[in-house]
């Protein structure tokens, strides 16, 4: 994926400039999908240039104006087509899964502490993704949990539902991954130190 249409997905969101458009991926698109605030500008001047996203000046009170952007013609046109390509199958490097394997020929116990600070990095983040869910959808964590309807549709809302499925897969991911990790700090922990 081109951070091109990760871009143009949250414009469709929500319109906005460079700096809000930033700051959404720090706080959501980047947990799948991450980009420092120099590639996103890049992105965003290139994406002008060809004629992906328009641009408007907004005059602020005291400060400069700022340049919000929006997805154009053009670039609703270029991420319908990015919509219907298959994905590629992902290339899975785990240098943590290699170190696990690699422990046969060292000290097993020697990696509990690594393994315990990568396992203290999922607990943080499944309870990032759970206090967003919580705030944004009310919910509990619990999969397949019903959307609410849009406004006078008698549907759920798509946005919101899609918004919604990306999240629980993280927070399966995350707990998945702790799952794991206590397995493998219990397998450590078995085999103890090599003598």
């Amino acid at each position: 994926m081109a951070l091109d249409h990760a871009i143009l997905v949250s414009l469709l969101e929500k319109p906005g400039s460079g700096y809000e458009l930033a700051r959404r991926f720090d706080r959501s698109i980047g947990y799948f999908w991450t980009a420092t605030h120099q590639q996103i500008y890049r992105v965003l001047k290139r994406m002008e240039a060809e004629g992906w996203v328009d641009v408007r000046d907004v005059p602020q009170q005291g400060r400069p104006d700022k340049k919000e952007y929006s997805v154009s013609a053009s670039g609703l046109t270029a991420l319908a087509e990015w919509l219907q390509k298959p994905i590629q199958p992902e290339s899975v490097r785990h240098e943590l899964a290699v170190k696990i394997r690699g422990a046969a020929f060292g000290d097993p116990a020697a990696l509990v502490g690594e393994v315990e600070r990568h396992r203290r990095m999922h607990q943080e983040q499944l309870a990032h993704y759970l206090a967003g869910e919580r705030r944004d959808f009310g919910g509990s964590g619990a999969a397949g949990a019903p959307e609410p309807e849009a406004p006078g549709s008698g549907r759920p809302d798509a946005e919101r539902e899609l918004q919604h499925v990306v999240l629980r897969g993280g927070i399966a991911y995350e707990r998945m991954m702790i799952a794991w990790l206590d397995d493998v700090l219990a397998t450590l922990r078995r085999l103890g130190p090599r003598r």
